[in-house]
């Protein structure tokens, strides 16, 4: 089992298939196919351990992930926002390495690596070197990619996902050549998220061409998905609601070519879905949960399930809009409390997964499964009858007050429904009395106006008191990372030196 299958039966089954354009690039399946072996003999002859990527997302992505399970070494996609300082660091816990990277920085990196090439020259090479004959490990458990997690508490931990969690992945949940022909996914996620790393894998093996948007801009993703006539996209939430901003009060989106509009990595107001989903009356919209510790996936919530949900005068019904859906066959899911024991339907506690897709592993720590392989993922939540799934944050950031653990997401959910209200951040700050307390940061929508004291008694109607914030300050827009999750540590920072 290797990542390499899964090229191997894109290039026979579709070779002729355009794979992935991006600005003045195209190749087809048989295209990736040989420059990733070619690509992949160049890294077994520099004796390099890993094949690191700098980048943005460009054609080299996809060969560069299949060179390196050719060459049977991990693929590292490296996160170009970060300091040189930070840069520098994560390279030396990888050397040897052979690096690909942007131009500009290729001069200035070329001692932290044993191999360091520009993505143009890197891509030449590929294309016009010969391809040696296949030959690559079908051993699952070789490690497939390392990623790094942000490192927002620490050191960055390098996630470990082997060829088995990944393949498992993508056949559990993408048929085979299901792509038509003309079909496009539009990829604006960095290629250093898990989520650009399924788009790559699962476009590969569905057969559907690749169009890149390197840097995201709602103004450039409406007009590349208009000019490529794009079927299919993947978003997270922050970008979702500046492309629906940026749209306007028009009726329509204008992209009937747009048949699939997927998106995840954070929570989603109600407010932006609900327009979204009358902007793109005829897509099929579908919120994926997962980490990256779980090879991406792990729940869906489907289109008919939108639907159903956004038609409904049902409050419980309309409620599973903001739900992240149920989990895909291969998974189960628990909700634990602190003693680690399951919780029933409705009860607050920590989310645990379980398959033969989750890795729970980091690089020089181990792995974190229990031994009958459930995966405590730290983040917060509850489910329903039916098994929907509600996220409410990471179980870190949970409010204790007086010994009463408060849920910030909760509180959120409440101050979103004010209608004056855009976009809510609710945190704990120390408190003399009780420990913590609740306080809030509020982006309000343009135009819109309300007291601090009104969402005060809002929350106190609909809530018990004590998850009344205490404090609420008013902000443009709350921090956000690009890949969509909200950055609590900033505002509590915010709120302290306040």
């Amino acid at each position: 089992m290797n990542l390499m299958m899964l090229l191997e039966m894109a290039s026979q089954g579709f070779g002729s298939r355009r794979g992935i354009e991006s600005e003045d690039t195209a190749l087809s399946y048989e295209e990736i196919f040989r420059a990733a072996g070619a690509a992949a003999e160049e890294v077994r002859r520099s004796g390099a351990k890993h094949l690191a990527l700098l980048d943005v997302s460009s054609p080299a992505v996809p060969v560069a992930l299949f060179a390196a399970a050719w060459a049977g070494v991990p693929f590292v996609p490296l996160n170009y926002r970060l300091t040189g300082d930070e840069l520098h660091a994560l390279l030396a816990r990888i050397e040897p390495a052979y690096l690909v990277t942007e131009p500009e920085r290729a001069d200035t990196l070329r001692d932290r690596a044993a191999i360091v090439t520009t993505r143009q020259d890197f891509l030449a090479a590929a294309r016009n070197n010969p391809t040696p004959e296949p030959s690559w490990s079908m051993d699952p458990d070789e490690i497939s990619i390392l990623l790094f997690t942000s490192g927002t508490t620490g050191t960055p931990k390098a996630a470990v996902l082997r060829h088995k969690h990944l393949v498992s992945y993508i056949l559990g949940s993408v048929e085979f050549g299901a792509a038509a022909e003309d079909d496009a996914v539009l990829v604006s996620v960095p290629p250093y998220h898990i989520a650009g790393m399924a788009s790559v894998l699962s476009s590969v093996y569905a057969g559907r061409r690749i169009v890149q948007l390197p840097n995201f801009d709602p103004a450039e993703w409406i007009s590349l998905a208009r000019d490529n006539a794009v079927s299919n996209a993947f978003v997270v939430p922050t970008m979702l609601s500046r492309i629906v901003e940026s749209l306007g009060d028009v009726d329509s989106a204008d992209m009937p070519a747009l048949r699939a509009l997927s998106y995840g990595g954070g929570k989603m107001p109600l407010a932006v879905i609900e327009r979204a989903m009358a902007l793109f009356p005829d897509t099929a919209f579908t919120n994926a949960y997962g980490l990256t510790e779980t090879s991406s996936t792990v729940t869906l919530l489907g289109p008919d399930d939108h639907r159903t949900a956004v038609a409904s005068d049902d409050p419980a019904m309309r409620q599973r809009l903001v739900s992240v859906g149920r989990a895909l066959p291969s998974i189960e899911i628990e909700i634990r409390n602190d003693e680690g024991e399951p919780l029933p339907p409705g009860e607050r506690g920590e989310i645990h997964v379980r398959g033969e897709q989750v890795s729970g592993e980091y690089l020089g720590r181990g792995s974190v499964l229990a031994a009958d392989g459930w995966f405590p993922t730290r983040d917060g939540g509850w489910l329903d009858e039916e098994g929907y799934l509600f996220l409410e944050g990471r179980v870190d950031d949970v409010i204790v007050r007086g010994g009463e653990n408060l849920s910030p997401g909760e509180i959120e959910d409440v101050l979103l429904e004010h209608p004056a209200v855009a976009d809510a951040a609710v945190v704990g700050i120390p408190d003399e009395e009780w420990g913590e307390a609740v306080a809030a940061a509020i982006a309000l929508k343009p135009g819109q106006q309300v007291t601090e004291a009104e969402l005060q008694e809002l929350v106190r109607q609909q809530l018990r008191s004590s998850r009344v914030p205490t404090r609420i300050v008013f902000k443009d827009e709350l921090p956000y990372n690009e890949t969509g999750k909200l950055l609590r540590r900033i505002v509590r920072a915010e709120f302290a030196q306040a």
